[in-house]
């Protein structure tokens, strides 16, 4: 027999050495392990990647309805390039734009809990279209009810509800009305049920007010991410893509 066989077929170790077993954790143990690694992995995918949310009022139907569920992704904003006009964007409440129930977030002790960690929709925050960003002027509206973001009308028919009004820029009252530019570092926001929306319009100031201290513009740091996913529920599934109509809106002069 040629030598590689006999060292195939060798017994035990010439030093009388009994070769160690490798020890498995106990079952308890490795299912503490494998939550506890499970939850580092949520932990970092809600702050890097995808976090969830719901839908806090009626304000972007009919696309997004109340208490629907949403994934918001947040590395398309990573490296500089901020929100685009027409996403649909996340973000904290900039003071006085939610009131408590909206705010709530979850209530129940799990809920709490799994919304920490990104695996259950949080409060505080809200759901808008942006319409402009820095640089950009917006103004309601043209002779077909139409807003224009820098001298270029939108097409908004494809995602927006006009709910009666006559234009698609109502909840100040009227029909006339413009705002920008667009500071450094902000953006523009408008829901797409246009008369059931308290977004930037509401708080914008009109050439009737005085002393007027309102503030319209969302900073862009508290922009947690871009809606891609309707989640829940199940038979309403869908991914959310920027409107065609954005795409044909000038760079700000």
């Amino acid at each position: 027999m040629s030598t590689t066989a006999e060292s195939a077929t060798a017994g035990p170790p010439a030093d009388g050495r009994k070769t160690k077993k490798k020890k498995h954790l106990p079952v308890w143990q490795e299912t503490i392990l494998l939550l506890g690694i499970a939850l580092v992995l949520a932990i970092v995918i809600k702050a890097l990647f995808v976090q969830a949310f719901y839908i806090p009022s009626e304000s972007m139907e009919p696309g997004l309805v109340k208490n629907d569920r949403i994934l918001v992704e947040k590395p398309s904003y990573w490296f500089g390039d901020g929100p685009q006009r027409g996403d649909v964007v996340v973000f904290k409440d900039p003071g006085g734009w939610l009131n408590e129930e909206e705010s709530a977030g979850p209530t129940s002790g799990v809920g709490k809990i799994l919304s920490k960690i990104g695996l259950y929709p949080t409060g505080g925050h809200l759901v808008k279209r942006v319409i402009g960003v820095a640089g950009d002027t917006i103004k309601c509206c043209d002779d077909k009810g139409r807003i224009s973001v820098n001298g270029q009308p939108l097409n908004e028919k494809e995602y927006a509800r006009l709910g009666g009004a006559d234009c698609y820029g109502p909840m100040v009252g009227n029909c006339n009305w413009s705002v920008g530019p667009v500071p450094d570092g902000h953006i523009f926001v408008m829901g797409d049920n246009r008369n059931n929306s308290a977004d930037s319009t509401v708080h914008m100031c009109l050439k009737t007010d005085t002393d007027c201290t309102k503030n319209p513009y969302i900073p862009t740091d508290d922009v947690v991410g871009k809606v891609f996913v309707l989640l829940w529920p199940s038979d309403r599934f869908n991914f959310l893509h920027r409107p065609d109509t954005f795409a044909d809106v000038p760079d700000a002069s």
